[in-house]
C-alpha cells in the first residue's frame, strides 16, 4: 500500500530516513534566514571564530600532510604553511575556551541542550590530544623533549603500550587522521544540535524558537501604553 506521491511518500528505509531527518532538524532551522535580537553579543561570535578557525587548521593540515612529514624542514613555502598551521590551531584554542567559558557561564546546557554542552566539552577534549600527538610529529628536539617526559607519565597510567609517544608513525596517523575524524564528526554533531535546539538565549531572556524547551518569558515585554509587545516585535534581526 502506498501513499499519493503529493505527500512525498517514497517507502523504504531512505524515505523513512530523509523524513526522519526533515521533522527532527526542518531547512528552516538548518538555515535559517533570522536570528534572535539577543545574539547581537560578542560572545556569541567565539562559536562561529572556533568553527572557522578550525577550517584553516584542516586546510593547512591537510596541506602538510599532502606534501610530507619533513616538508616544512626544507622548504620556505613548507616553513610559510606550517605557521599558518600553528597559528591557526592557537587561535583555534583560544576561541574555543572563550566559548566554552562564555557559555558555562551562560548555563547553555539549559533548554534541552545538555547533549549540546557534553558534546562541545568532549570536542575540546579531542582537540587538546589533536594539539597534543602535533606536538609530537614535529621531527625536532621539542617533539623529542616532549615524547620522553610523556612517556612516563602514560607508562605511570597504564596506557604507555597502546599510546607509544616515541612511536612517529603512530602519533601522525592519530594526528592526521583518526583525531581530526573524531573532531571533525563531533563538531558537525554539534552544531547540528545547536541547529536543532536554536541558540541558547542569555540567562532571564526569551527564547524565539518554541517547543525544543527553550525557557519560556517571564512575561511579556511591555510596548508603548503600557500594553503588552506583540510577538516577535523585538524578537529578530537579518544575520
Amino acid at each position: 500500500m502506498s501513499a499519493p506521491a503529493d505527500e512525498g511518500w517514497t517507502g523504504g528505509w531512505t524515505g523513512a530516513l530523509r523524513r526522519r531527518a526533515v521533522r527532527r532538524l526542518p531547512p528552516e532551522k538548518l538555515l535559517p534566514d533570522t536570528q534572535p535580537a539577543y545574539m547581537a553579543s560578542w560572545i556569541y561570535v567565539f562559536g562561529v571564530l572556533t568553527v572557522a578557525a578550525l577550517i584553516a587548521v584542516l586546510v593547512s593540515g591537510g596541506w602538510l600532510a599532502l606534501e610530507g612529514p619533513a616538508w616544512w624542514h626544507t622548504s620556505d613555502v613548507g616553513h610559510y604553511v606550517n605557521s599558518l598551521h600553528l597559528w591557526g590551531v592557537e587561535l583555534f584554542m583560544f576561541f574555543m575556551v572563550v566559548h566554552l567559558w562564555g557559555k558555562f557561564l551562560m548555563a547553555a546546557w539549559r533548554g534541552r541542550r545538555g547533549l549540546t554542552w557534553v558534546i562541545g566539552v568532549i570536542a575540546f577534549l579531542a582537540s587538546v590530544g589533536t594539539a597534543f600527538t602535533g606536538y609530537l610529529v614535529q621531527q625536532n628536539f621539542d617533539s623529542q623533549w616532549i615524547a620522553g617526559q610523556a612517556k612516563d607519565g602514560l607508562n605511570a597510567v597504564g596506557i604507555g603500550a597502546y599510546f607509544n609517544v616515541a612511536d612517529f608513525g603512530q602519533m601522525l596517523m592519530w594526528h592526521i587522521v583518526l583525531l581530526p575524524v573524531v573532531l571533525g564528526v563531533l563538531t558537525v554533531w554539534h552544531i547540528l544540535l545547536v541547529r536543532r535546539h536554536g541558540i541558547v538565549p542569555p540567562i532571564g531572556a526569551t527564547a524565539p524558537e518554541g517547543p525544543e524547551g527553550d525557557e519560556l518569558p517571564a512575561e511579556a515585554p511591555e510596548g508603548p501604553g503600557g500594553t503588552p509587545e506583540a510577538p516577535g516585535a523585538s524578537g529578530e534581526v537579518r544575520p
